[in-house]
């Protein structure tokens, strides 16, 4: 996929959300957050960094699978520290790069 990506995030006190959107077009590339079904089972909590570390790791992995390795980081105007800063740091390792 060519083109500008966005990857935005959104927080709330109990969950977190990410989504790749293609800044061309406004579309929803993939998403995660942390009501994915994927991630049920493994988190205990889901407001917390943990649960953070693992939708960056799910919206890395589900990217690369989309062939989307670039983005531009979205934070929405929340400071970058916390669980923001721990799904970008997973992101990261996961294979994103912005």
């Amino acid at each position: 996929m060519l083109g500008l990506h966005r990857l935005c995030v959104h927080r709330t006190p109990r969950h977190i959300y990410a989504q790749i959107i293609a800044s061309e077009r406004g579309d929803v590339v993939v998403s995660a957050s942390t009501l994915s079904k994927e991630l049920g089972v493994g988190i205990q909590s889901a407001g917390n960094v943990a649960a953070a570390v693992a939708v960056g790791q799910l919206i890395a992995k589900r990217a690369k699978e989309k062939g989307v390795e670039r983005v531009a980081f979205d934070r929405s105007g929340f400071k970058f520290h916390g669980r923001i800063k721990a799904l970008a740091d997973a992101a990261r390792e996961g294979g994103l790069s912005f």
